[in-house]
């Protein structure tokens, strides 16, 4: 099993910055890929970047050049660095990990969430 931590939310105004975290813990397990995920209210669940065990990137075009996701291998720990926050990124922000426990079977881990409410 799994556990996923996440930190970093708030509030802050357009334009302004926020750092989230998410640290995985528990036993047996390698990570293949970390992401994070953001869900506003009546819509679905997106992706907003994510980064694979090989330090390969992905973002969703809507924060390409503002967002910034990384890894800390050695602390089983994601960042999710967010400048020139906009209110339409307000949404509670979901960290994701993609893991393989005992060297043997793949499974799928979800925070419990952070809220990120940007004002205008």
């Amino acid at each position: 099993q799994v556990q996923l931590a996440e930190s970093g939310g708030g509030l802050v105004q357009a334009g302004g910055s926020l750092r989230l975290s998410c640290a995985a813990s528990g036993s047996g397990f390698s990570i293949n890929s970390m992401g994070w995920y953001r869900q506003a209210p009546g819509k679905q669940r997106e992706l907003v970047a994510e980064i694979t065990s090989g330090d390969i990137t992905n973002y969703a075009g809507s924060v390409k050049g503002r967002f910034t996701i990384s890894r800390d291998n050695a602390r089983n720990t994601e960042y999710l660095q967010m400048n020139s926050l906009k209110p339409e990124d307000t949404a509670g922000y979901y960290c994701n990990a993609r893991v393989t426990l005992w060297n043997t079977v793949r499974n799928n881990y979800w925070g419990q969430g952070t809220q990120v409410t940007v004002s205008s």
